[in-house]
């Protein structure tokens, strides 16, 4: 299963707006892709109460994992999305 390590871009962390666009993203990649920190288990990335419960901070390194084809394009998605600040 593919894994890539993420710096969480957004100052506020995965909460209000920036946890809603990540949950978007997830749901629409073709396969499942999940999300967890040092200190939380990996939860579904598509589901906005699991991404919340991390409470993952702007500069928390998060780890992203899918498996099966398509794995590597949803986790470029990803990465791409939780590196950017998304506050605005």
């Amino acid at each position: 299963m593919p894994t890539r390590d993420v710096v969480v871009g957004s100052r506020i962390g995965l909460h209000g707006r920036p946890a809603k666009i990540v949950v978007e993203t997830a749901q629409a990649q073709s396969v499942t892709v999940r999300i967890g920190t040092a200190a939380k288990p990996p939860v579904d990335a598509r589901s906005i109460i699991a991404v919340l419960s991390l409470g993952a901070h702007g500069g928390d390194t998060v780890t992203i994992s899918a498996d099966g084809e398509g794995a590597d394009a949803a986790l470029a998605a990803m990465a791409e999305i939780l590196e950017r600040d998304l506050d605005a």
